[in-house]
């Protein structure tokens, strides 16, 4: 019972003490109810007083000494949780933004403790957290309780078969058998093969229309080349298909699937430090891993610069890349698919294309504990976007330095110091270090009143603007058309070449007719059909929402133009001109917003951060909003320019998970949903999946009904990508060798609950089918992965 429970029970209680009849000598009217007067309890009768003062006594002695689960501590731990999904993810960040949250702004606790309009059990969650006392927040009991634990993932390389074999446990047709047991295809080891994602750059198909692509080297002498990364050609049998998006809309590669050695062997996985290794790998199962050492050797990485590796590629390279005009309006550069009139000109003079550069930038802070599989995975990021594709990509590092009092631009010693002290030295060189402090020079405004602010940090902070230091970055790089946003919790298994071309690719050949709206809806293939029967599906929505479609800039009350937009430019192209054909609106056109998760309306979705709205006129309706939840993204330099001018000169901002996609709505800037693969850890129904996920307005993700609503957020625990998903560090850390509890205990399993499986006694036992070999996905969040990093 909380103290408001208390206080109207006591108040009862008070007023049937004083209001009984009993004891009375004097008949009362009927039409007349006796009050009590303070003055009388206060002054007049003693047993008054006595009563008043002891449950007054009993009142305080029980506010002071209550347990800490109240009200406000679930809010914190619920804000906690929440605060994960911003900015750098990190812990102390978490705890600062924690102690500026006032009761009441985070959730109604009046719900706490309840049941639900469908009468759902509430239950605790997270029972391993060491961070809060998670016992006193609870939430509805899931419906996908009653869905079983799928296993296939988990099933080893001895089970690989090819394609046509190939039968998941989930989803499987109408009437198709469980393909448990698997048969065992091997007696010891398929073979590895390379995986090269990037084209053929030696084809005559490439060099008539590309400049030749010179080969990067890891060292000086040019004599250690880049390795190959390691594919297994078939797939694992009965290993789940990703329910949610699509390896073969994308352009992934759906056939084959990669266990740790192939992936980060290369890179340093399986072999010891004085080898050049990183040492891990050699405490898990390793039978057969020698293979990818074949070609090049075990590759000493102990002195590589990754700077310099980067810096060498290009400038081997650079005649194939669009060269940046400093002069220009970063708000006026024409999109790859919209050349300039000149283009074919300068096509003849060059007679070859030249390609943008992108550059993936990974947001780091001051205090993360690098481990030796971070290490790999950016090594491995470097290796296979900039160097294997002759400079086309580049990687770099934004370090937040938390201490706003380090002279980091004014003493390069202090900058050292920090880079040596936080980062790993084969990054130094492509880091770029930054403060909240720098923010506030860069962006020296009042930005006004906000609708409301949840966390009740400051505008420059790094939770409610992760995007200044990005803006500033593409500001002072123009090399760079295209930017990704990357976290340093996110893992991805297979090569990332594939991943970020395929992704663009895809997203620039998406019409912008109703783009709003498919985007807005998770993708079920095997719900909704192939991607033209989703397509017709969400115009068949769209038209009977009675809504028209967003296409172009919207307008709103109070919305202020840019500049370019007072000049009497547009960010449309010309094919959604109204003499176009307009199924061709924006096809060939890249993207301006790539993002990894549905863009939603957050207005009436319950999402927490809806309205943290600032620097608009409080006095008009809040403008319309788009939300991503992750705030990793491709941005255009173009929306980075939008977002740098609502920032500096009309003073407008948006929670960082908001702003890309509400900027790339109000001015009509393309922006894309892509629909990667995400994997369920159980074996849904794909009508449930639907509900579950697209349960908002019109069967999206927006409005009332979402599945960001903080009541419907456990949905995402079982999914391989969301910021609180519990099955995707479960499932990354059995992949990389390492026993881990199974999730499968009381109240259907939670993280750290359930049997300890996998690890190397089990793929080493005689009857086991091997180490783990997963096709391509991405996973989010990775906290830990070796066993020693858990305290």
């Amino acid at each position: 019972m909380d103290h408001r429970s208390f206080l109207k029970r006591s108040s009862s209680f008070l007023s049937n003490l004083f209001s009984s009849d009993k004891g009375s000598l004097l008949s009362r009217s009927p039409h007349h109810k006796p009050r009590v007067q303070l003055r009388s309890l206060l002054c007049h009768s003693y047993i008054h007083r006595v009563i008043l003062w002891a449950v007054g006594s009993l009142l305080l002695l029980y506010l002071v000494t209550r347990p800490i689960g109240t009200s406000v501590q679930r809010e914190r731990h619920l804000a906690r949780i929440i605060f994960e999904q911003a900015g750098d993810g990190d812990d102390a960040d978490a705890n600062n933004a924690l102690d500026n949250t006032a009761g009441g702004h985070i959730a109604d606790s009046n719900n706490v403790g309840d049941t639900d309009a469908d009468g759902m059990v509430l239950i605790s969650i997270d029972p391993g957290s060491t961070k809060a006392d998670s016992s006193f927040w609870r939430e509805p009991m899931p419906r996908w309780l009653k869905f079983r634990h799928l296993d296939g993932f988990y099933v080893g390389l001895k089970a690989l078969v090819p394609v046509s074999e190939y039968r998941p446990e989930h989803p499987r047709p109408r009437g198709e058998e469980y393909p448990f047991p698997v048969t065992v295809t091997y007696t010891g080891l398929p073979t590895p093969t390379p995986f090269i994602p990037q084209p053929d750059y030696n084809s005559a198909d490439y060099t008539d229309q590309y400049h030749h692509v010179e080969p990067c080297h890891l060292d000086k002498d040019g004599k250690v080349p880049v390795p190959d990364l390691y594919a297994y050609t078939g797939l694992i049998q009965a290993q789940p298909e990703p329910v949610i998006g699509s390896h073969k809309l994308l352009g992934l590669r759906d056939d084959i699937c990669f266990d740790r050695f192939g992936r980060f062997g290369p890179y340093g996985l399986g072999y010891s430090i004085e080898d050049g290794g990183v040492e891990v790998g050699l405490d898990t199962e390793r039978a057969g891993n020698e293979v990818v050492w074949a070609k090049t050797g075990k590759i000493n990485y102990t002195d590589i610069d990754w700077g310099d590796a980067q810096a060498r590629c290009y400038q081997a390279n650079k005649k194939r890349f669009l060269e940046p005009d400093g002069q220009e309006d970063p708000l006026r550069m024409m999109s790859q698919g919209e050349p300039p009139d000149n283009a074919e000109q300068a096509f003849r003079e060059t007679e070859r294309q030249r390609i943008p550069r992108t550059a993936v930038v990974v947001r780091a802070y001051t205090g993360f504990q690098w481990s030796h599989h971070a290490i790999l995975n950016f090594r491995a990021m470097i290796s296979e976007l900039a160097l294997r594709s002759g400079g086309e990509y580049a990687v770099h590092f934004l370090l937040h330095v938390r201490d706003n009092n380090e002279a980091i631009w004014a003493d390069p010693v202090t900058a050292q110091r920090i880079l040596d002290d936080n980062v790993p030295a084969e990054f130094h060189s492509i880091c770029t270090l930054w403060s909240e402090e720098q923010m506030r020079l860069v962006y020296p405004t009042q930005f006004g009143l906000s609708f409301t602010n949840p966390s009740g940090q400051a505008i420059h902070g790094v939770y409610r603007s992760a995007h200044m230091p990005l803006q500033y970055f593409a500001m002072t790089h123009p090399e760079y058309t295209h930017f990704w946003n990357w976290e340093l919790d996110m893992r991805w298994i297979g090569n990332y070449y594939e991943l970020f071309d395929r992704l663009g690719e895809w997203a620039k050949q998406q019409s912008r007719v109703e783009a709003w709206e498919r985007s807005a809806k998770y993708y079920i293939p095997r719900y909704h059909g192939d991607w033209d029967n989703f397509t017709e599906l969400v115009h068949n929505e769209t038209r009977a929402s009675g809504r028209p479609a967003v296409l172009g800039p919207v307008s709103f009350p109070g919305r202020t133009p840019l500049r370019s937009e007072l000049g009497g430019e547009s960010f449309l192209p010309s094919s959604c001109s109204s003499s176009s054909d307009m199924s061709q609106c924006g096809v060939g056109e890249d993207a301006d917003l790539i993002t990894l998760n549905p863009l939603f309306d957050t207005d009436q979705s319950g999402w927490i951060f809806a309205s943290d709205v600032t620097g608009y006129d409080t006095k008009l309706p809040i403008p319309p909003r788009r939300c991503a939840i992750v705030t990793a993204a491709r941005l255009s330099r173009r929306l980075l320019a939008v977002m740098h001018e609502e920032n500096w000169r009309l003073h407008h901002n948006m929670f960082s998970e908001m702003y890309p996609a509400s900027m790339a709505l109000h001015h009509g800037l393309k922006a894309v949903y892509a629909p990667h693969p995400v994997h369920l850890d159980r074996e849904w129904e794909l009508p449930a999946v639907d509900k579950a996920f697209n349960g908002g307005r019109d069967h999206s993700s927006s409005g009332k009904g979402s599945p960001f609503d903080l009541r419907n957020e456990h949905n995402h625990k079982g999914t391989s990508w969301y910021y609180h998903s519990e099955f995707a560090g479960l499932l990354w850390r059995r992949w990389l060798g390492y026993a881990q509890y199974d999730g499968r205990g009381p109240n259907g399993g939670r993280s750290g609950e359930g049997t300890l499986r996998g690890g190397k006694q089990e793929e080493e036992s005689s009857d086991s089918t091997g180490r783990m070999c997963l096709r391509s996905m991405l996973l989010h969040p990775i906290k830990w992965e070796h066993p020693s990093e858990v305290s």
